[in-house]
């Protein structure tokens, strides 16, 4: 395994970095409230950087989505590429994958993703869907939404066909209740799309919960270095220093894994128990993380206008939108299991 990112993966994320650093400012956050902020989606489409997935992959896109962590940008930047380009790219029909992805590429069409299954939707033969998904981030910025039906079929729903009503969450990720009353939708790859898409978005959210951890971290660490205490910097005490190290150690195996994931994906290599490994740490170490960051700030880490408490926000999203870590150590238990009974040495299991 070799993560050293190629030309192409370092030109897009250094572009990112700059984009999500000069617009994705304390200033603008505030202004965008539970929104997306329109002028920087526009931003990162013009500057390809939808598109330029297809090029620099899994990997890149993790890399992307470390930088957009780290500004806690209020873009469905995430959504949109797993749910939307690589769901369309991989398992699209190819009349799908012209008719949808110049949209998807150019930003004109957002995607949201009602996964994983919660079995509360049900599709009838004439490829209508009913049923609730009560929680679907970035659904109020959505011209579609891909949704997964009792069966763990995909379907692609354009959200005028559908109902939705605004949700509140810890983040301000443009959240919707969806309601489908027999609304019409167009089915997405085979019945095992379901199992890589779903591995695939806990790839990338893997990687966007390693960018909030090190951009929570990196606050902390100034704030320690600048603050002083009886004439010293904080940083110069030994238990900021190990809370620091501690916090640096997670977010890095947060980092690791999501890069591991994506890299066996990447390469065409089975990666689903590396995914759950990946949403595993990114649940469980990002929590500790971004507790961290805020502890370390002292009184100023209780102010809910302070910039580190964004992060703390979207942590702990992060960490439910990817399942509790005792959930995801459990399927990822019964996934090895099932592996083993169906004799897969790469742990991934029949399809």
């Amino acid at each position: 395994m070799d993560f050293t990112p190629t030309e192409e993966q370092a030109a897009a994320r250094d572009l990112a970095a700059r984009i999500f650093g000069d617009l994705s400012t304390p200033e603008r956050l505030a202004a965008a409230r539970t929104g997306s902020d329109a002028e920087l989606w526009k931003a990162l489409c013009a500057a390809g950087l939808v598109t330029a997935v297809l090029d620099v992959g899994l990997l890149g896109l993790v890399l992307l989505l470390e930088e957009q962590g780290r500004a806690t940008a209020q873009v469905p930047y995430a959504s949109s590429c797993v749910y939307g380009l690589l769901a369309v790219t991989a398992h699209g029909s190819a009349e799908q994958r012209e008719r949808l992805l110049p949209g998807i590429g150019d930003g004109s069409a957002v995607v949201a993703g009602a996964l994983p299954s919660t079995g509360g939707v049900r599709a009838d033969p004439e490829g209508e869907l009913t049923g609730t998904v009560p929680v679907v981030p970035w659904l109020r910025e959505a011209t579609h939404v891909l949704v997964a039906d009792d069966r763990r079929r995909l379907w692609l729903v354009r959200t005028a066909d559908a109902g939705c009503e605004p949700v509140e969450l810890t983040a301000p990720w443009s959240a919707g209740r969806l309601t489908l009353d027999a609304a019409p939708a167009e089915r997405l790859g085979s019945p095992g799309a379901y199992d890589d898409v779903l591995a695939t978005a806990r790839t990338a959210f893997a990687g966007l919960q390693a960018g909030v951890c090190a951009g929570a971290l990196a606050r902390a660490v100034a704030h320690t270095n600048t603050r002083e205490q009886f004439g010293r910097p904080l940083a110069a005490k030994q238990g900021v220093q190990l809370k620091a190290a501690d916090a640096h150690m997670d977010t890095e195996a947060i980092r690791v894994t999501a890069y591991e994931a994506a890299w066996r994906r990447d390469a065409g290599l089975p990666y689903a128990t590396h995914a759950l490994t990946a949403a595993w740490w990114a649940s469980e170490a990002g929590a500790r993380v971004v507790h961290t960051g805020q502890h370390l700030h002292g009184g100023a880490g209780a102010d809910l206008e302070h910039p580190v408490h964004r992060h703390f926000l979207w942590g702990r999203q992060l960490d439910a939108y990817l399942g509790c870590g005792s959930e995801v150590l459990q399927e990822l238990g019964e996934l090895i299991v099932n592996a083993d009974v169906n004799g897969d040495v790469n742990g991934e299991g029949a399809e």
